[in-house]
């Protein structure tokens, strides 16, 4: 029998699959793998915990939107009714303001009006005054004419002011 190379070739690969079974490389490899698997598991398990903490983050986030958000609708409605109370409350005080000013004015006029009645009323008396002493001191002569007008001036003056 002959040997070729292609049979020394084999005879040395299961020589050296035999040595590498003796020295328990495929133990190693093995390990090896196991190793590997057991990180690759545990790079696994940290990634389905970091996604449910994430889930639970995002779950937490959107809740503080949303209650964010009914508070900021909350403030808003409240900022509303403040302006409209507000709104009213300079209304009513402008009505006041314009209510007090129209009564200070009325009351302006009906003050002028007194007065310019006790002017005319003044200016009447001296008027009827200087009237009756001129025609009383055509008609009547000497110091008992004199004295009644007098008198009659000064009654006159009396009763008309």
């Amino acid at each position: 029998m002959e040997f070729d190379a292609t049979f020394y070739a084999l005879v040395g690969l299961i020589l050296f699959l035999v040595l590498l079974g003796y020295l328990g490389v495929h133990k190693t490899i093995g390990k090896a793998l196991d190793n590997r698997a057991g990180a690759i598991a545990k790079e696994l398990d940290e990634a389905k915990r970091l996604r449910s903490e994430a889930a639970l983050l995002l779950a937490e986030y959107q809740k503080k939107a949303r209650d964010a958000e009914v508070e900021a609708r909350a403030i808003v409605d409240q900022a509303s009714r403040e302006a409209a109370a507000l709104a009213e409350e300079a209304k009513t005080a402008m009505e006041d303001y314009v209510t007090r000013r129209t009564k200070m004015a009325e009351d302006k006029i009906t003050q002028a009006e007194h007065v310019a009645m006790q002017e005319v009323r003044s200016l009447s008396a001296d008027l009827a005054v200087a009237a009756a002493e001129k025609i009383l001191a055509a008609r009547l002569k000497g110091d008992a004419a004199a004295e009644l007008v007098t008198s009659a001036i000064n009654d006159v003056r009396n009763r008309l002011n």
